[in-house]
């Protein structure tokens, strides 16, 4: 089964390391794993993909409340939700292929980021089956090289990352700096 988890952590070395050490240790692997800032200033968003079976999802949601810098997890698999992935693929494009190429781009409703003699930049945003779909279709052209960012989920309506909505709007995070970790 695929989980995803939304999980908000204050923005300090070692927290990603933190969490996916983690989930290692408890045997599951990360399918995908997306870091960034949030609205809030001191705050990162982590998007975690992985398979885990459903006995320890309530586990591995409380370890993860038990890491010092994590301030909200939620599990949003079971949530209607939004799921982007962003791909970037450089194909090679000669004179006579570029047409075509660009009626692909057309369809999948990508873009081409940048043109060079021999090859297309194409940027992609979507579903992992749609990038997926696009990427079989470039291959006959000759894919010289992509980089995907891992799913971006969002779950769909306000109720979404409850703890973390609750924190006053305008407040910055405050860290202890004469706290110690270790994994």
């Amino acid at each position: 089964m695929q989980t995803t988890f939304i999980v908000h952590v204050e923005d300090q070395p070692g927290v990603l390391t933190r969490v996916t050490s983690l989930i290692r240790r408890r045997g599951f692997n990360i399918e995908s794993l997306t870091v960034g800032h949030t609205d809030r200033t001191g705050v990162s968003r982590m998007t975690i993909v992985m398979d885990s079976d459903e006995r320890a999802v309530p586990r591995i949601e409380a370890n993860l409340y038990k890491l010092v810098n994590v301030i909200s997890v939620e599990n949003i698999s079971p949530k209607p939700a939004v799921v982007r992935d962003l791909a970037m693929i450089k194909v090679a494009a000669t004179e006579a292929s570029r047409g075509p190429i660009m009626q692909l781009v057309d369809v999948f409703r990508a873009r081409v980021v940048d043109v060079s003699p021999e090859s297309l930049i194409i940027e992609i945003t979507g579903t992992e089956d749609k990038i997926d779909g696009l990427v079989e279709m470039l291959r006959p052209y000759g894919v010289l090289e992509m980089a995907r960012t891992g799913l971006v989920a969002m779950a769909r309506g306000t109720a979404s990352a409850a703890a973390y909505s609750e924190q006053p709007q305008n407040t910055d995070v405050e860290f202890d700096s004469g706290v110690s970790f270790s994994v």
